[in-house]
Formats: C-alpha cells, structure tokens, sequence
C-alpha cells in the first residue's frame, strides 16, 4: 500500500533563496536602467548581471515591461529616505544616499538622472519620481513655499548622488561617511526647516 503524499510548504531558506534572487534581479535591472536606454536592455542582460538564468526572470517577474515598472518606480526608496523625524530628516536623507553609494554601490534616486535616456519610459520614470518622492517629501514640510523647498533639497541630494557616484570624487569617496553627513546635512536641513537653527546631531 502506497503512502498518500502530501506537497510540503516551502521550506524557509528556500523563500529566502526566493527572496534574495528577486532582489539579485532588481538589482542589476536598476544597474542597467541607470547606464543603457531602456530599449537597449535585454532579459538576457539582466539575467546575466543578477547571476540568473533568463526563465529566473520571467518566472518572478512574468516580462520586461513587469520587471521594469518595479524598477522605475521609487516607493520603497522613498520609505527607507523619508523614514526619520523632520528635525534630523536632512541628516538621515544624506546618510541614506551615502549609505546606499558606499555600502550597496546604488543610490535610491540617481535612475531619476538618466531619464533622457528612456524615451517614454523616461517619462514614466520622471513622473514616478516627482509623486512619490518629491510631492511626498513636500507633503511633510511646513510653512511657505514646500513645493520650491522639497524640489531644492532633493536637487541636492542628487548633486551629492551623482559627485560621489557617478562622478566618483576622491575626496568625497575618502572621507568618512559621518564627515560628509556632518558637512552636507545642515544646508539641506535648512530647506526642510527653515528658520529652525542648527539641527541635532
């Protein structure tokens, strides 16, 4: 008499296998995104970059156009950037663009600069950014002007994204995080809070 077998659920380490390609995959389409026009971007290359196979890629993701419509849109970015108070939110913002530079070798809001590139797509990509991560961060702010304010403080981010990482300025990329931190964060704080004074270290 045979056993009635039963599908066992997926064991752990193999959702975190799951997990960690999905992620592999993202990855390297953000990587391209940011150097190649959108059209210029094969499965194949993705694949090959994230360390996959390119059925890996359809099975996660279904086709290009699901894959990158997860790339260009900058929702979770703007969770992990907007995630602190707004007296030391300048201070935050810039460690998490740094962080992310030095630690991950990606920046959460440079795709945004390559949108030239993207025809269409690029569009999608600047409208992307304006609701989810301007408007948002001008949704927090009080006081006149909020718009102007968050445009300016997030240009600066992206001035420093792109000196530190695509630029690759040596003095920057040497210097301690925390130093650059300390340096930048006062000036961007001052269009999130004006008038507020010095923010807290």
């Amino acid at each position: 008499m045979s056993a009635v077998s039963t599908p066992s659920p997926l064991p752990a380490s193999a959702r975190r296998d799951a997990e960690a390609t999905k992620a592999a995959i993202l990855k390297a389409a953000r990587h391209l995104l940011a150097r190649h026009a959108h059209a210029d971007i094969t499965l194949k290359a993705v694949a090959e970059r994230a360390g996959v196979s390119p059925p890996l890629v359809l099975k996660y993701f279904g086709n290009k156009d699901a894959l990158f419509a997860r790339v260009m849109s900058f929702e979770a970015d703007a969770d992990a950037l907007l995630d602190a108070p707004l007296d030391v939110l300048g201070r935050h913002m810039v460690h998490q663009v740094l962080a992310s530079q030095s630690q991950q070798g990606a920046d959460p809001l440079l795709r945004i600069v390559f949108a030239p590139l993207h025809g269409e797509q690029g569009d999608i990509l600047r409208a992307n950014f304006r609701t989810q991560v301007t408007e948002r961060l001008a949704a927090r702010l009080t006081g006149p002007d909020a718009g102007l304010r968050a445009e300016l403080a997030v240009g600066m981010l992206l001035g420093l994204g792109v000196m530190y990482g695509i630029a690759r300025g040596a003095h920057a990329r040497g210097a301690p995080v925390d130093d650059v931190v300390d340096r930048y964060a006062p000036a961007l704080q001052a269009h999130l809070t004006p008038g507020a004074g010095t923010q807290p270290s």
